[in-house]
């Protein structure tokens, strides 16, 4: 492909050739959430440690970005981003099925339309002969059709036509790819910040009472019951007006504005249902109990009036004093839970866990979490939005209107959870608890991102903060109920002190009211308390002191104080919290103080240089305490003189708590201890050093270092995650940087590179974190990617904590120098990676030179060394969490190459051999691991396949900073190495394909492709090539260049070395057999999809002409594709081909689809040029039944099929279609076919219509039935296989996974949302439309290059039928005007090029172009329609020239209108009259043909086809009365009786109209009928002794079928031209019809009629010697005996009703009376509500009337404008001599004509009487025909009744009990219930008319009349058997109760004897008369016996009465 390689510089340039210097380092400024960075107190000398972290929290990140990001990796869709109204560029494409969605006049409903319903019989109003199709206007006509154009100039015009306004970018219009295949998209990690949870902002608005006399204060905290935990801390706020806030102000010195905050903005990580908000409520200390003090509010009501004003006032009063006096202090009042419940939406909660377990591991960087979501947090802590929290919870605003009184001696923290689990569970407390009626009004809602004027927990205010300051929010600090795995971020040091319980019991009597005075203090001196309380509302930020409140008289009070404290950067030994104790004297004494001190206590803040959290018990003392008292603990004071004296002997009698919240102090002994003496090596310190509680001395150090860098993986996961950042960077610095400690030089790179690894190990190991979908940890990814740096050599470590600078990032310019060896042995070897020889061992004692040679290692290298010598566990960790280091190594390289500003060096040279060294054994070694995982038990699998794709994204960013050359040479090893290892073929190509995918997502891809100028740098591609077939090898004369530029040749591998792998792959993977393949081939198409899609939608390759270069490089696709064709996915359920589809079809249609042999198939239909060619190219290809592709991956195959086509040079096609061998070509049709029905449009998919739209989606059904019926696939099949056509569903589950293309999800084709609004629906019906359109279009142009390259040759015959069914099969698709007018064109270009073949060779292909353009002459578009008139006209133009005589047409058009008639549904007869009308109006305008007999013939058709559709206006009249309907079709197909082409067409129509309504034995009856017209036909034509003799052959299967039977030869003669030419006129075609009928009859469970059907077929299939054939008939044979003795007397089959219409309004029907055959089990009262429905629609309910009963219908009776139906229920009726041969259960419900229905009676007309005068009338009906018929009611055509005498009606029903009897006796397995049930109503003593009853009435004594013996003596016998059968019953039913039904069997056995006795005289007496020889009975009275027994008449009965 030379060509490619002399591309000009200029399409380099357009391509972005490559930039030296692809990465781009870069410093970007954190993003502060504050005005200003939190930062400690200024003037402060910092420790080490706080400023490491200070430093970490406020430094840039430094991010590694590539500069031309973007053109290709994120496959250009900002392109399609920027333009986010892409869809308006877009043409609205109109669409035939949309445009009948418009309402259109629809069929009159209602009385109106049943004049017609009348008139069947064409007396109507509108006769074909009345109407005349000139009184109707045409429309507009093409001017061009009639002119004199030359083929050529013609398909010029059409050509120009095609090519203007086409859609430029194809993939623009195509789904994206598949997110789970798109390996190569690596997330960007979030970027680290601090953690916020789900932030409810509460606004507390008034609080108010009955009575206000005082201030009351409200402070506000969130609880969680379930987990006993505070988990908020405090917010205070001050709602007193101003009066009241004066009686304080003695006490308030300053009021800052930030403590007049009134809302609050409350965090939540974990949402649950037991969160409470509970409001707190305290007031100035006064005298009393807490009772007393309340006992006002409860009370005194405002409505009381004057006296209670009175009070109020006095109160007040009181108030003011205690205000004044005791103002600072307080005591508690009352509280209030508010529940959060309804605010976390707690149904989605119980979601909770089990969603958030599924997500992790997975993806789950959902895209509304990122805002509020902690990177890393447990996945269970759940968004407010997923919580239904989001949008849809509105600011709602709360009401407290009852407060609990607080109880002074339950008021700690476990008395508040007890009450509020109580509460929860009754909602209320009242009755141990007082209320206190009040009124707190707040708001609660979910704040906002960004809220203006709030403050942080630190009080520093948020952006934005306006100057005009209004009353602040204040952000309240969360205390999560569990661990929140989220970095800091932000300095934090704040610790909260929770004074719990004081015990003074034995104390003296002066501690009652006790206050705790707490101080922070820096020293002993009063002096030093430190103002760092944060104060409470309204009053000072920042207090030195605070006091707790008091509950009166309590000596051992309980506390629920909070003292939140800002803890000094810097602490020493000398910081301590200082509790002083006060009893607070309430009564005013003279000259008394308020305050009597108790005691003492104090807590040191340090213990051991570390921070004292946790709770305690204190001990107090009573007196002054002595100096230096805070150098120890409270507990452990040594001995004092004078001693001090304790209360209680120093026991412990005061608790707290301390709780530190901080981003300084680790809390953590592993990781202090590796903090500090990380800090001991940087910093000047004295030793020995102390280290927590142990002294380490300076030799001991290096060994201290290394041990607490083994033991950091041991701390605690939370801290280690919250100061990842720091020890990661602390852990990097120590492997570069080697020391010399105590004179030795010490090396800990080998620890802390092992260190590394084992965080890296126990982050990615926890279920708490999370990952992406690369399985990534997220917290080390973003530490990698904005955090990592390059460790810095300590000398530019910046002193100061509180400067924000950032040291000069270039700092690194400093040549290789040593680092000391390694201890290790496994290093002595590679010792020099890292060191330089002259230097090694000899250390200067000049400490500086050492430094300076010592911090020298690159890191890089250091890296790379490490995970080349690592062994054993930490080597395979390495290798598993291979990404973290790959991304370090690259970070690392980058930041080497930028620092040494090696931008500008060659590649070749930027790096050291040692590292390349290095950098080719980690890719060996991690090839081997993938291979060695791939080879272990399926769960490593993936693992490997993410340790796959980290090492592909490794190669990737090497590409950017290495030589190339030297990468594609590790991509060439990797490929071979897994080559040699794996042998399972699929894995190893879905490997090698996700790790080429994601090299081919490199912004250069295409340079490092085409770019090769010469080939010496190109490795060739590893794989040996899986030669495609060549499809070319048989042209050898031919212009090989051109043909191999369609195939993978080893010189294309060699110049395109990644697009060579991926094709080499794509190959092998289509190719590849075995478990997953259909997976590995999704994967390999899905990467050429996005790869091509990727160029497609690249800016860069916007031009033509850069596309034609770069579409060249994919030319050998299509080669791959051409030979994957048999493995195409069938959209196509009409593509002939055998075993198709495989992949959509289940087992039982997969016997019926794969068992026509392919030549058979196309034979039948009737393809003959398939015959010749495509029957070829399908056996001879080495056709594996190979595993199908699936649609999806078909689709995307095709796409990238046809973007190849589009954009390839034409000219280069065209030569190559030129040369290509017939076979070729007939592949690129039948791809073409499937092409087509692949981008069908498949219209707006609303949620509601998907489902239905599946079944409407074909225009045509009809025609794919019938091909259907051709391939022996059940019709169900066929609409399975339609339902789960692709396109419906085409990616499911993408919605969640739409994450990093958010500008491309407006466009998406997915079902993502079921509830997608209109406009969404409407884009994407647009887009969907335009696709469809320009697939089509392209489709259209390669058929065009075909016809235009192979018109020259001379086998163009056998392509002309491909291009054909290739255009048939687009027409029968939903297409759109704009594709329609293109392709009517070309049928127009093809009719006169090569209108003769068509008409001689193509006859099949000629009347499905009928057929269709038929189909759209009825188009409701006038566009289409005109086009289609056009062609049409031009058919039959050219038909006549080419024949003279164009009866074939006139024929298939007939035909075609008869067929598509029979749909109904979707076709519109007014728009083909006008249709017809304007073929018309071209005949009448043909100057060229008025000579000839052409424009009479035409008219003559012309009015057939009027006829036709007159019938079809009946049809519409009864669309809604199926019975009706079917008895018209039937009329129409009885009216072509003489026209078989016709009636076959009529009885398919039939067929499918049963087939819908799902009667499949009246549609396998129609087929039959069909089949026996076929067979009829044959047997005139050719005698052979296999094909049936006619329809006579056919009567087994139904005596109906000999009216098939032509009625005489001279009729029609077969031979006649265009008569009996159809496809089913031939053997082939009787056996589709065959078989059909035979799924059918099984389908409705006629298994008998199956074998009747095969035998039919089986003789033609010996005959023919098709065994594959005639194996899969037995098979199914098998099935439907099996289907017979499986299902014995389960099966069901239909039921019959007799109906008559009485009344004029039925018009033809009055009188009239059918059988209807309706489904199994339909009760009358049913069929009954049906009919008397629907007529009642028709005529109005009050004229219709079910008559109830089966008495004959006296017609003066009736009312004569009413309208009566009468319904029956009649059962089958037989003979006696007939039931001989009906002994099946089949055989009495098949081939039924005659049915009966019984009427009692009685001689004075009521129905029922005693047993004595109880007659029975028996009336048999027969019809017309036998059921089943081709339809589902039949006339009757005689009526005969028989009249039952009252004994014979005894007689019968004795019979009838003694036979159920006998059935239950010998029912198998035996069932008792029945038993029971028919014994109790045979012997049972209550039964009514019973047995005895009928003995005593017709067995007591001998009738008088002679005539009667006979009765007489057969009842009696009867009687006999009866009582033997219960005898029999009584005994079986003895075997089979059970224990406790014994008493039962006893009362049975007693009444059985009973009856017995009873009947014994009447059963043994005889009529003497009857035993008298038998010659002397007259015959006379013989006769007279028969009649009267058997056919008594109802003459007779009158005589004999």
């Amino acid at each position: 492909m030379s060509h490619l390689n002399s591309l000009d510089t200029e399409l380099i340039q357009e391509l972005g050739g490559f930039t030296e210097d692809d990465l781009d380092v870069r410093f970007t400024p954190k993003e502060c959430r504050t005005l200003q960075p939190s930062l400690p107190e200024e003037g402060v000398e910092l420790d080490p440690h706080v400023r490491d972290c200070v430093q970490t929290y406020i430094r840039e990140w430094l991010i590694v970005n590539r500069k031309t990001q973007g053109s290709s990796e994120t496959f250009g869709f900002q392109k399609i981003g920027s333009r986010k109204d892409f869809h308006k560029t877009l043409q609205k494409q109109m669409f035939e099925s949309e445009a009948l969605e418009c309402p259109e006049h629809s069929p009159q409903t209602g009385p109106c339309s049943l004049r017609v319903l009348c008139d069947v019989s064409g007396k109507g109003p509108l006769t074909a002969c009345d109407f005349n199709l000139r009184s109707l206007q045409p429309d507009p006509r093409l001017d061009s059709l009639l002119l004199q154009v030359s083929a050529e100039d013609f398909e010029r015009q059409n050509e120009e036509a095609r090519r203007s306004n086409r859609q430029a970018e194809l993939f623009a219009l195509c789904p994206s790819v598949d997110e789970e295949d798109a390996v190569e998209i690596r997330p960007v990690p979030e970027c680290p910040k601090e953690h916020l949870g789900n932030r409810i902002l509460v606004k507390l608005l008034t609080l108010k009472f009955e009575i206000e006399i005082e201030p009351l204060f409200v402070s506000i905290a969130l609880y969680d019951v379930k987990e006993r935990k505070k988990i908020s801390e405090n917010f205070h706020c001050d709602l007193n007006s101003d009066q009241f806030k004066g009686f304080l102000r003695a006490h308030t010195p300053s009021v800052a504005a930030s403590s007049q905050a009134r809302s609050a903005v409350f965090s939540v990580t974990y949402p649950s249902s037991d969160i409470y908000l509970v409001v707190k409520i305290e007031k100035v200390l006064q005298q009393g109990e807490i009772g007393d003090c309340a006992e006002p509010y409860v009370a005194i009501k405002e409505s009381d009036g004057g006296k209670s004003k009175d009070k109020t006032e006095k109160l007040k009063l009181q108030a003011e004093s205690f205000c004044q006096r005791l103002g600072k202090y307080r005591m508690p009042f009352a509280w209030a839970p508010l529940s959060l419940n309804s605010f976390f939406n707690i149904s989605t909660l119980d979601r909770e866990v089990t969603d958030a377990e599924a997500m992790v591991g997975r993806n789950s960087m959902g895209e509304r979490r990122t805002l509020s979501q902690p990177r890393g947090l447990s996945e269970r802590a759940l968004s407010l939005e997923e919580n239904g929290l989001g949008s849809n919870f509105k600011a709602t605003s709360r009401t407290i209107s009852s407060f609990f009184k607080q109880e002074g001696d339950r008021l700690s923290d476990e008395d508040l959870f007890k009450f509020l689990a109580d509460y929860k569970r009754s909602s209320s407390l009242q009755r141990r608890v007082k209320s206190i009626p009040g009124f707190l009004k707040l708001e609660i809602s979910p704040a906002p991102d960004t809220l203006s004027c709030c403050l942080t927990p630190e009080l520093l205010p948020v952006i934005p903060f306006p100057e005009n300051r209004t009353r602040p929010h204040k952000e309240i600090l969360e205390f999560p109920i569990r661990e929140v795995y989220v970095p800091h971020t932000v300095y934090r040091n704040l610790l909260y002190v929770y004074p719990q319980r004081l015990n003074f019991a034995n104390k003296l009597a002066s501690a009652r009211n006790i206050t705790v005075k707490i101080q922070f203090m820096s020293g002993e001196d009063a002096s030093n308390a430190l103002p760092v309380i944060f104060g409470k509302s309204n009053g000072p930020e920042f207090l030195p002191e605070v006091y707790t409140a008091i509950t009166y008289h309590n000596k051992s009070p309980d506390f629920y104080e909070e003292v939140k404290i800002k803890l000094p950067a810097k602490l020493t030994v000398s910081h301590h919290l200082l509790f002083t104790f006060y009893h607070i004297s309430c009564q005013q004494k003279q000259g008394a103080s308020v305050e009597t001190l108790l005691g003492y206590s104090w807590l040191p803040i340090l213990l051991n240089e570390r921070l004292q959290t946790g709770s305690y018990c204190l001990p107090i003392a009573l007196e002054k305490l002595p100096p230096n008292y805070s150098m120890h603990s409270a507990e452990k004071v040594p001995l004092q003189n004078p001693p001090i004296k304790w209360a209680e002997g120093h026991k412990g009698v005061f608790n707290i708590e301390v709780q530190a919240v901080s981003s300084v102090h680790t809390q953590d002994s592993h990781l202090e201890k590796f903090f500090t003496l990380c800090h001991a090596l940087e910093s000047q310190v004295t030793f020995p050093l102390r280290v927590l509680d142990q002294k380490v001395s300076e030799a001991a150090l290096e060994h201290e270092l290394k041990l607490s860098i083994i033991c950091l993986n041991s701390s605690r996961l939370e801290p280690l995650v919250l100061f990842l950042h720091l020890v990661l960077d602390k852990l990097f610095q120590l492997s570069v940087q080697s020391l010399v400690i105590a004179g030795q030089t010490a090396n800990f790179s080998q620890f802390a590179f092992e260190s590394v690894v084992a965080i890296a190990n126990s982050l990615h190991n926890s279920k708490d974190l999370r990952k992406d979908q690369h399985g990534r940890n997220c917290l080390l990814a973003s530490y990698v990617h904005y955090v990592f740096r390059l460790p810095e050599p300590h000398r530019d470590l910046l002193k100061s904590g509180s400067s924000t600078s950032v040291p000069d990032p270039r700092y690194h310019t400093y040549g290789r120098t040593s680092a000391a060896t390694v201890s290790s042995k496994l290093l002595q070897a590679r010792v020099m990676s890292s060191s330089n020889p002259d230097l090694a061992g000899t250390h200067s004692t000049d400490n500086d030179q050492v430094t300076a040679i010592m911090s020298a290692k690159h890191f890089h290298e250091e890296l790379a060394l490490q995970m080349v010598v690592s062994t054993g566990m930490v080597r395979e960790t390495v290798f598993k969490y291979a990404w973290f280091f790959f991304e370090l190594l690259v970070k690392s390289m980058a930041q080497y190459v930028h620092n040494t500003e090696k931008q500008d060096h060659f590649r070749k040279t930027r790096f050291s051999d040692r590292f390349k060294d290095d950098i080719m054994t980690i890719v060996n070694v991690v090839t081997s691991e993938i291979a060695a995982l791939l080879v272990k038990p399926q769960k490593e699998n993936e693992q490997a396949e993410k340790v796959n794709i980290s090492l592909a994204f490794f190669l990737y960013d090497l590409l950017s900073l290495m030589d190339r050359s030297f990468v594609f040479d590790l991509i060439r090893r990797y490929c071979n190495q897994l080559a040699a290892k794996l042998n399972s073929l699929p894995t190893l190509i879905s490997m090698r394909l996700e790790f080429l995918r994601v090299l081919c997502s490199h912004e250069h891809y295409l340079n490092l492709n085409l770019f090769f100028m010469n080939a010496d740098p190109a490795p060739s591609s590893p794989c040996p090539s899986i030669s495609s077939q060549n499809s070319s090898s048989g042209c050898s004369l031919q212009d090989q260049k051109i043909a191999s530029m369609f195939d993978l040749t080893p010189e294309y591998r060699q110049e395109h070395f990644l697009t060579g792998l991926l094709f080499t792959e794509l190959a092998a993977a289509l190719d590849a057999e075995g478990e997953g393949v259909l997976k590995v081939q999704r994967k390999a198409v899905s990467a050429i999809y996005s790869l091509l899609s990727s160029h497609d939608l690249d800016p860069r390759c916007a031009k033509p002409e850069v596309k034609v270069k770069v579409t060249a490089l994919y030319l050998p696709l299509v080669g791959i594709i051409l030979d994957a064709l048999p493995q195409l996915y069938d959209f196509t359920a009409a593509d002939a081909r055998g075993g198709k589809n495989r992949s959509s079809i289940s087992d039982e249609e997969q016997e019926g689809g794969s068992t026509i042999h392919q030549n058979v198939a196309l034979a039948i239909a009737g393809n003959h040029f398939n015959l010749k060619t495509s029957g070829t190219i399908l056996t001879s290809l080495p056709y594996k039944q190979c595993n199908l592709l699936s649609a999806d991956t078909t689709r995307n195959l095709m796409i990238c099929f046809l973007w190849i086509m589009k954009n390839a040079e034409q000219h280069l096609i065209q030569k190559w279609i030129a040369d290509l061998p017939s076979m070729q070509l007939n592949r690129i049709l039948d791809l073409l076919f499937i092409c087509v029905s692949c981008f069908e449009y498949k219209g707006k998919q609303s949620s509601d219509r998907v489902s239905t739209q599946v079944l409407q989606k074909s225009r045509d059904v009809k025609a794919r039935l019938e091909e259907a019926l051709l391939r022996g696939e059940g019709a169900r099949g066929e609409m399975m296989r339609r339902c789960r056509a692709p396109g419906n569903d085409r990616f499911p589950g993408l919605s969640e996974n739409l994450r990093w293309k958010k500008g491309q999800t407006h466009w998406r084709q997915a079902n993502e949302k079921l509830d997608k609004t209109k406009a969404e629906l409407d884009q994407e019906a647009l887009v969907s439309g335009n696709l469809a359109t320009e697939a089509n279009l392209i489709i259209l142009d390669i058929q065009e290059n075909i016809i235009q390259a192979s018109s020259a040759l001379d086998w163009k015959d056998s392509l002309l039928g491909g291009v054909l069914r290739v255009l048939v099969n687009s027409l029968s698709c939903d297409q759109s005007t704009t594709y329609l007018t293109h392709c009517f064109a070309t049928l127009r270009a093809l009719i006169a090029k090569f209108g003769d073949l068509l008409f001689e060779e193509e006859v099949e292909q000629c009347a499905d172009l009928c057929q269709r353009m038929l189909q759209h002459c009825g188009s409701s578009m006038d566009v289409t329609r005109s086009q289609a008139c056009a062609t049409l006209y031009m058919l039959m133009r050219f038909s006549f020239g080419a024949i003279s005589n164009f009866a074939r047409v006139k024929m298939q058009v007939t035909m075609s209108l008869a067929s598509l008639v029979g749909k109904a549904q979707d076709f519109n007869e007014e728009h083909l009259r006008r249709s017809l009308r304007t073929i018309l109006a071209y005949a009448e305008e043909d100057a060229a043909m008025q000579a000839t007999l052409f424009p009479v013939q035409v008219e003559e058709l012309l009015c057939n086809l009027n006829s036709i559709l007159y019938d079809t206006v009946k049809m519409r009249e009864f669309q809604e009365d199926p019975e009706m309907l079917m008895d018209l079709m039937y009329r129409i197909a009885k009216s072509y009786q003489t026209s078989p082409d016709l009636r076959l067409t009529w009885l398919q129509n039939m067929a499918e109209k049963h087939t819908k309504r799902k009667h499949y034995t009246e549609a396998a009856m129609c087929l039959v009928h069909a089949a026996a017209l076929v067979a009829e036909y044959l047997s005139m034509l050719e005698d052979h002794t296999y094909l049936p003799v006619g329809s006579v052959s056919f009567q087994n299967i139904s005596s109906n079928v000999l009216e098939e039977s032509a009625v005489s030869d001279d009729t029609l003669s077969p031979d006649e031209d265009g008569v009996c030419s159809g496809r089913y006129f031939t053997d082939s075609g009787l056996v589709g019809l065959l078989e059909q009928a035979a799924e059918l009859f099984s389908t409705g469970g006629l298994y008998e009629t199956v074998n009747e059907v095969y035998k039919l077929v089986i003789p033609i299939l010996e005959a023919r010697r098709d065994f594959r054939k005639l194996t899969s008939t037995h098979s199914k044979l098998q099935k439907a005996f099996d289907s017979i003795i499986s299902k014995g007397h389960k099966r069901m089959f239909g039921t019959y009703f007799r109906v008559g219409f009485y009344g004029s309004k039925f018009g033809d029907l009055d009188e009239q009376e059918f059988v209807y055959k309706e489904p199994a089990i339909t009760k009358l009262p049913e069929i009954s509500h049906r009919l008397e429905g629907f007529y009642g629609q028709c005529f109005g309910a009050e004229f219709v009337e079910v008559i109830k009963d089966s008495t004959p219908v006296d017609k003066t009776k009736l009312d004569p404008n009413k309208a009566y139906i009468q319904i029956t229920f009649v059962e089958p009726y037989f003979d006696e001599y007939e039931m001989k041969d009906r002994m099946t259960y089949f055989e009495k419900n098949f081939n039924l004509r005659r049915f009966m229905y019984t009427t009692p009676f009685t001689l004075e007309g009521r129905p029922r009487g005693e047993l004595q005068e109880q007659h029975q009338r028996n009336t048999v009906l027969t019809t017309s025909h036998a059921f089943p018929y081709i339809k589902t009611r039949i006339r009757i055509i005689q009526k005969e009744e028989f009249v039952l005498t009252p004994i014979e009606v005894a007689i019968e029903d004795m019979k009838k009990k003694t036979l159920q009897l006998a059935v239950a006796i010998n029912q198998e397995p035996p069932d008792a219930k029945m038993l029971q049930m028919v014994l109790q109503g045979s012997v049972g003593a209550t039964v009514n008319q019973g047995p005895l009853e009928v003995a005593q009435v017709f067995l007591a004594e001998i009738p008088a009349d002679p005539k009667l013996y006979r009765h007489h003596n057969k009842l009696r016998l009867c009687f006999k058997e009866f009582i033997m059968r219960c005898g029999e019953a009584v005994e079986k039913n003895k075997h089979l109760i059970t224990a406790e039904q014994r008493e039962y069997q006893q009362e049975l056995k007693k009444n059985y004897s009973k009856l017995r006795e009873n009947l014994r005289p009447m059963m043994e007496r005889k009529i003497p008369e009857l035993y008298k020889p038998l010659f002397r009975v007259e015959s006379q009275k013989r006769d007279s016996f028969h009649r009267s027994s058997f056919r008594k008449c109802d003459t007779q009965l009158s005589q004999g009465s």
